[in-house]
């Protein structure tokens, strides 16, 4: 016999579970991340005038964070959250005040390049996986519970907004803080963010809901299952080519139109309709499984960048820009939602590190992949990046039908 819950109880349900100031801890948390990358591309530009060392530096910190996420949650898996966490703090926290001192000039000259480079890559490898971090969380938190599947849907539906509020705040706080106060305000606003409000989220009470497995308790994980869990990674890595590749067209489109700095304006629109409706993902049928939830959405996401290659305005843009957010937040909660339950056992944080490695690797490659598109034909071709990574997550989408058939 079902069991009908309103999507309002579900959501009122998170906060008995996990203490009600989890889940503004949990956004405040993650907004250092948001901050890191714009903010180093920031300041290295305007205190070294180098574009070239400002998108290594910026670059740097993608690849740290790519990497020092799957080696966090790891850890985490072996030794517990609240240690990482706080160690993770503490050193991030020193590596970002590092980017802000190595990229200041010397009195009477330029330094070297070297030091803000390797200080902007320790500030990736040791940033604080506070989303991936707080999944596992909640995967713990709704184990065993009766509507655990309808709990989970929640709580990786706020997980899911809480990521794109942030993407969106966080460069917004680098662009009133860098331009009203100085370039080197975001990275120390950055820096003081960690310290205080991750090492809180690190000593909150939910960290022993992601309970760590002795060594000798953690059992072999076979090929065909670390197989099964690098299907939603690669559609991590999908998801973060649309990002970075949408990110790099809508740069070119704007500067066609005579606005350049406008390209991440544009972007937020995107980030917009994706919160809302990952939020609205807790209301969908419980019968509109995860597997045909993803299928559907991912066409839906193919079909809507089609239209990305119609606008000739920048409000037009803005119109298909909204249109597309739609499926992409939805998307994300699904991928998570599998994620989480394909994850063998005691590998939990492991894989949701994992899946969000796969974000940022996919960024740099779609960002990359954009830029070239973009540099040799304008926004036009720029844009079939994008619809490219829709198409790759349909396929993907339709791969785990097959397998959970099999």
């Amino acid at each position: 016999m079902s069991i009908r819950v309103s999507v309002l109880s579900r959501y009122k349900v998170l906060p008995d579970l996990a203490g009600p100031g989890f889940l503004p801890l949990g956004l405040v948390a993650r907004l250092p991340l948001a901050m890191l990358t714009i903010g180093t591309l920031t300041l290295v530009s305007v205190t070294s005038g180098s574009y070239a060392l400002a998108g290594l530096s910026a670059g740097a910190v993608g690849v740290g964070s790519a990497v020092g996420a799957t080696i966090l949650g790891a850890l985490a898996d072996r030794i517990g959250q609240r240690a990482v966490l706080l160690v993770a703090a503490g050193l991030n926290s020193a590596a970002v005040i590092a980017v802000v001192l190595c990229s200041l000039p010397p009195s009477g000259g330029t330094g070297s390049p070297a030091p803000v480079v390797v200080s902007a890559l320790a500030a990736g490898l040791t940033t604080p996986q506070v989303g991936p971090f707080a999944r596992a969380r909640w995967i713990g938190l709704t184990d065993g519970r009766t509507l655990k599947a309808l709990e989970l849907d929640a709580a990786l539906s706020y997980e899911g907004t809480a990521d794109e509020v942030t993407f969106v705040l966080g460069p917004a706080l680098v662009g009133v803080l860098g331009a009203g106060i100085a370039p080197w305000v975001p990275l120390a606003a950055a820096a003081l963010l960690t310290a205080t409000f991750v090492t809180w989220f690190a000593l909150h009470p939910t960290a022993h809901a992601a309970r760590p497995l002795a060594p000798h308790d953690v059992p072999r994980v076979s090929g065909r299952e670390w197989a099964v869990v690098l299907v939603p990674v690669a559609a991590m890595i999908a998801m973060g080519a649309f990002f970075g590749s949408t990110q790099a067209a809508l740069t070119a489109f704007a500067g066609e139109h005579g606005s350049p700095d406008l390209g991440g304006l544009l972007y937020a629109a995107v980030g917009l309709t994706s919160a809302v409706a990952a939020l609205s993902v807790a209301a969908w049928p419980t019968a509109f499984g995860l597997a045909p939830r993803w299928v559907a959405c991912a066409a839906a996401m193919l079909l809507f960048s089609l239209t990305l290659f119609v606008p000739d305005s920048m409000d037009s843009m803005t119109a298909a820009l909204l249109l597309v957010g739609i499926p992409v937040g939805p998307i994300m909660v699904t991928v998570f939602g599998i994620g989480g339950r394909v994850a063998p056992a005691g590998r939990t944080s492991t894989v949701m590190t994992g899946l969000a490695s796969g974000i940022v690797a996919g960024t740099a490659l779609g960002s990359a992949l954009g830029g070239q598109l973009a540099s040799h034909g304008g926004s036009a071709l720029a844009f079939a990046a994008p619809t490219a990574a829709g198409g790759a997550l349909l396929a993907l989408g339709l791969a785990v039908v097959v397998m959970r058939r099999g």
